[in-house]
């Protein structure tokens, strides 16, 4: 008989589905990846399609089962993180559209869709208690502004929707056939009071037209704790993904807070205090917990089992960082020439500079982040961001000091969350860092250096997957609770100090950063929208 003591974890990010076999112990045995599609109608607007979504995802499970050389009869559980996107389905549970075109493929509202900027901020002007728990503003990147924007600007499809459910719990949904709705994703993204009896606040939703929302959208009265069993896989679901019936479903998470899972989890409370995750790709997330709700002006939370079991939650986040860089390489000539590896590429020369010259080598140049807004602690959708100290050299070099100086720009981002986060109880001084930017000497130097933290790698690169591991072992009963799993299965890396001699230049760069924030407010005051 097989012994059934591995997991499978799927991790769906902006343009990627990722599937990892894990042992019980968190080591990874064997990963894949599988693209999708961003369809983008208008500025700051993005969609997915959920069935791409699912075959990307079966893609990778079956790849990842292969690397490993996996008996799919050992695979015990599986559990999905992914994005805070939203897909609306019809009632025949078919994807239904949410963009311009009404074509169907384009069902799902991705997280960094920005069209519900006016409905965020009419949700904001209410005043409702809900703004408690998310920093006082509610962001076009949560569920309900954009699904009063559906209603609202959409009618005809609107009067065609059946269900909506949260990225990651769609996938389990179509894993399970069990409508699951995870603590985590209506919690963080919905609305919903997970330490209330009802979560869900009928109110806010009647004030807003949108009372009948869960019996329309078959939504459940009661979210469901990460880790919590959703039962065996179907049979057609197993066979697209190459397990078995026997696997049981675990109710995940979004995607930052698995990686969150993914490199503080077994830690109590008195540790997480003086620790923040920071889950760092495209954009960024920085997942703070505690015993007792901060509530953080501008930082979304305090959420209650959103992360941690028990724990609350604060979060702040970037919308754009990995982005950011990706930006200013599309921008300039010499990174569109740049070819494969351009990051690695520019930021080797950046480093070279600053090797010879000290940081000092940028001269007056500042690049203040907040192009795609300013999620924490601003909470300023409008933001934007800038570039001072620009001249007519178009050579690598210029490219490389632009480039180093966005990325500390990204850094200073994160000092200023750590400030407000600091200001509230916490006494954060370690950066558990993950994702895409772990990969990136450059940016790990200047998150230490700029914040004064010290950096904490993980020993397992990929956070987020390992997260979702811990969440399916639980879920499968090879560890008695998430915590439980994160004890056995988490192992921090090496450990980068922040280097002291440049404070005065970090310092001086985070204060030319906040006037700068200033001047945009200023300068907007001025222009108003642009006239």
């Amino acid at each position: 008989m097989t012994q059934r003591r591995l997991v499978m974890a799927i991790d769906v990010g902006s343009t990627t589905a990722r599937a990892g076999v894990f042992g019980a112990d968190g080591r990874l045995l064997g990963r894949a990846t599988h693209p999708f599609a961003i369809n983008r109608p208008q500025p700051d607007w993005a969609e997915h399609d959920s069935d791409e979504i699912w075959r990307a995802v079966c893609a990778a499970s079956r790849g990842a089962l292969a690397e490993a050389k996996a008996d799919p009869a050992a695979v015990a559980g599986l559990a999905f993180d992914a994005t805070c996107s939203l897909v609306m389905l019809g009632a025949d549970d078919r994807p239904a559209s949410v963009s311009p075109s009404g074509e169907d493929r384009w069902n799902v509202v991705m997280w960094a869709d920005h069209r519900a900027t006016v409905e965020a901020e009419e949700f904001t002007a209410s005043g409702h208690r809900v703004l408690d728990h998310v920093g006082g503003v509610m962001s076009p990147e949560m569920e309900l502004p954009k699904l009063l924007w559906l209603k609202r600007h959409q009618p005809k499809l609107w009067a065609r929707y059946g269900r909506a459910l949260d990225l990651a719990d769609f996938l389990l949904w179509r894993a399970t056939g069990r409508a699951a709705i995870s603590t985590c994703t209506v919690t963080c993204k919905w609305t919903y009071l997970a330490h209330e009896t009802p979560g869900w606040q009928q109110d806010l939703l009647d004030r807003f037209d949108l009372g009948d929302l869960r019996r329309r959208l078959k939504i459940p009265d009661t979210a469901l704790p990460i880790g919590a069993t959703a039962g065996p896989l179907g049979a057609e679901a197993a066979r697209e993904l190459g397990l078995t019936t026997s696997c049981i479903g675990g109710v995940g998470l979004i995607d930052a807070h698995a990686g969150g899972v993914g490199v503080l989890g077994g830690r109590n409370a008195a540790e997480l205090n003086t620790r923040l995750a920071m889950i760092a790709g495209t954009s960024t997330c920085h997942m703070a917990v505690s015993a007792t709700p901060r509530p953080i002006p501008g930082v979304w939370g305090p959420y209650f089992g959103a992360m941690i079991p028990g724990l609350w939650l604060n979060e702040g986040g970037q919308s754009a960082s990995g982005a950011l860089l990706d930006h200013v390489l599309d921008w300039h000539a010499e990174g569109r020439a740049l070819g494969k590896d351009r990051h690695a590429r520019v930021g080797g020369r950046a480093a070279e500079l600053v090797a010879a010259e000290g940081p000092a080598m940028l001269g007056t140049l500042q690049v203040l982040p907040d192009f795609h807004g300013n999620r924490s602690p601003l909470a300023d959708p409008h933001a934007r961001g800038g570039v001072l100290g620009l001249s007519i050299d178009s050579g690598f070099d210029s490219l490389a000091r632009l480039y180093y100086a966005a990325a500390l720009g990204v850094a200073l981002g994160t000092r200023h969350i750590v400030e407000a986060m600091n200001a509230r109880g916490y006494a954060i001084d370690r950066l558990h860092l993950t994702g895409g930017h772990v990969a990136s000497e450059l940016l790990v130097r200047l998150y230490a250096d700029a914040t004064g933290c010290h950096v904490v790698l993980p020993e397992e690169e990929d956070g987020v997957l390992l997260g979702t591991a811990a969440v399916a072992a639980t879920a499968a009963g090879l560890h008695p609770s998430l915590e439980a799993a994160g004890r056995a299965m988490v192992r921090e890396g090496r450990v980068v100090a922040p280097d002291r001699r440049h404070a005065d230049f970090f310092d001086r760069r985070y204060r030319a950063m906040r006037r700068l924030q200033e001047i945009d407010r200023e300068m907007r005051g001025i222009l108003g929208d642009g006239a």
